[in-house]
């Protein structure tokens, strides 16, 4: 249930409440008063009629000498004592009743008794009861309502702030819920809670362009030293030694290389080179760099590289250690930056290999890419939360990935593509590249 409806709903049931207490209240009191009114004015009465008939020995109009109807508590009342009493009894329009009692003379002379008949001022007070709850119902219908449009704007506030923290959760560091929400609507909670939300988005922008700005730094700080130490390498004499050194410099090199690029794709710095260039050639190549044994296929309906019918049969190309696979191929053109295009698909084609396992296929289909491996799968957390810089598949280094995935997804962004990350249902991990028309 939406919120402005439990609002609503609450307010509801606590005007009902409020009505039915109010309501209970009046009819007790206003009982009470009746019965008040009516034993006040039977002693009264009985004073009355006591004096009139001492006087001139007659009885006044309703008042008896023990009548027969009268309450059995009354029959008995001490000499000189007015008593009454309340008789619940109704008798078509007669009752309930209140009496009043006193004896004439000394003891076995007769009760003088008066009845004080209510059902007048009870038919008043069930008419004052429908009245009340006739009011309820109509304060309660033009209340409800003003209860459903107030609690509509709390409730498009606090949308308003939920959709803004998703936006700042989605990595939009810029969002605010802006002045709307504070200052020009006073101070309340909702408020609180949006100037918390924007109090959170700068520290959290502050903290990552300060982090950004580090890693920037770093990078370019290594580059030179790495540089140095790839030129020292070339100096020792060949050997094992040297080619160990040489491999970990390299790896440090690229290392360097890759922080630098995550840098620039932070920042905001990277814009593409676009040209139009035949999709499957271009991953062909890309996966042939990476000199990992990878099956390549191009599928899709046969057309030339602008939209000319192109033969049957042609050859899916593969990397250099990879197998060869015949089929009729979508010979796609793309307008796109190829060198970005080419990164893409040689990160996600290492990652396949390092924390997969073979067969490692990649499949383009007009301008879609899919690589896939067969080895466990993409950890969980990586597919609900994104793959996470510094983490990487090895055992030693912990769950999740490292900069492969990070750069991929940086790049597919600033080409206006989309990476999909998934398992495939029977095993291994899916990655699949969407390329924007």
């Amino acid at each position: 249930m939406p919120l402005r409806w439990k609002i609503a709903a609450l307010a509801a049931a606590t005007a009902s409440l409020v009505a039915l207490a109010v309501g209970v209240l009046v009819h007790l009191w206003t009982a009470m008063d009746i019965r008040d009114r009516a034993e006040m004015e039977a002693t009264n009465t009985v004073y009355s009629a006591m004096d009139v008939y001492r006087r001139t020995g007659t009885l006044p109009g309703g008042a008896e000498l023990d009548p027969a109807d009268l309450p059995r508590a009354l029959r008995h009342p001490a000499d000189g004592d007015r008593r009454v009493a309340y008789d619940g009894r109704v008798e078509g329009n007669l009752g309930p009743s209140v009496w009043g009692t006193q004896r004439v003379g000394g003891p076995g002379s007769p009760v003088l008794a008066v009845r004080i008949n209510m059902s007048p001022q009870l038919y008043d007070l069930r008419r004052l009861d429908a009245s009340v709850a006739v009011a309820s119902l109509v304060s309660l219908a033009a209340a409800l309502p003003l209860a459903v449009y107030g609690a509509g704007l709390v409730a498009r506030r606090l949308r308003r702030v939920a959709g803004t923290a998703a936006r700042i959760s989605a990595g939009d560091l810029d969002a605010r819920t802006g002045p709307a929400l504070g200052r020009a609507r006073g101070r309340d909670e909702v408020t609180d809670i949006a100037a918390t939300v924007d109090l959170m988005a700068d520290s959290l922008g502050r903290r990552l362009r300060v982090e950004r700005q580090f890693t920037a730094d770093v990078a370019h700080e290594l580059r030179t030293p790495v540089g140095g130490l790839l030129a020292a390498t070339d100096l020792l004499p060949p050997g094992e030694t040297e080619d160990l050194l040489r491999a970990r410099v390299r790896d440090l090199r690229a290392l360097v290389e890759d922080l630098l690029e995550i840098s620039r794709l932070d920042a905001g710095a990277e814009a593409p080179v676009r040209s139009r260039v035949p999709l499957a050639a271009v991953v062909a190549e890309a996966v042939a760099r990476t000199g990992l044994d990878t099956e390549v296929t191009v599928t899709g309906a046969p057309h030339g590289p602008h939209g000319s019918p192109a033969s049957a049969g042609e050859t899916g190309e593969t990397g250099e250690t990879g197998e060869t696979t015949e089929t009729t191929e979508t010979v796609e053109t793309v307008e796109t930056d190829p060198r970005r295009l080419e990164r893409i698909v040689g990160n996600l084609v290492v990652n396949a290999h390092r924390h997969g396992r073979t067969p490692v296929r990649v499949t383009v289909e007009a301008r879609t890419v899919v690589v896939r491996d067969h080895g466990p799968g993409f950890p969980a957390d990586l597919l609900l939360d994104g793959p996470r810089r510094f983490r990487t598949g090895a055992a030693e280094r912990g769950a999740g990935h490292g900069l492969g995935l990070t750069i991929a997804l940086g790049q597919a962004r600033v080409l206006g593509a989309e990476l999909r990350l998934d398992n495939a249902p029977d095993g291994g991990a899916v990655a699949t590249l969407l390329l924007p028309h």
